[in-house]
């Protein structure tokens, strides 16, 4: 079963960029569609960026022209390529491998998150 590990995250000032990694083990990414979701404080889960097996790239309204999603299948990770930033993107973000691409419910295989701070 792929087991997902975040990194890349930290504090960065408003109008800045990061780069988050999702490094899958035990099996290969590109066999799942891949979601990157955050968690603000006092706020609901929220689906940002999500690649399909096939590589095809959805995004939420809220990052959309900011935020891109792609993959890296000879190093078997997912990318979260975030330009732009604002305070409202701070959060804990989390990667999800599922074998099925349906975006409901808590299904597939998470990461153990990373914090994300945007402030000046």
């Amino acid at each position: 079963q792929v087991q997902p590990v975040e990194s890349g995250g930290g504090l960065v000032q408003p109008g800045g960029s990061l780069r988050l990694s999702c490094a899958a083990s035990g099996s290969a990414l590109n066999l799942y569609a891949v979601g990157w979701y955050r968690r603000a404080p006092g706020k609901q889960r929220e689906l940002v960026a999500r690649i399909s097996r096939g590589g095809s790239a959805n995004y939420a309204d809220s990052v959309k022209d900011r935020f891109t999603i792609s993959r890296d299948i000879a190093k078997n990770t997912v990318y979260l390529q975030m330009n732009t930033l604002k305070p409202e993107d701070t959060a804990v973000y989390y990667c999800n491998a599922r074998f099925i691409d349906v975006w409901v419910g808590d299904s597939g295989s998470w990461g153990q998150g990373t914090q994300v701070t945007v402030s000046s």
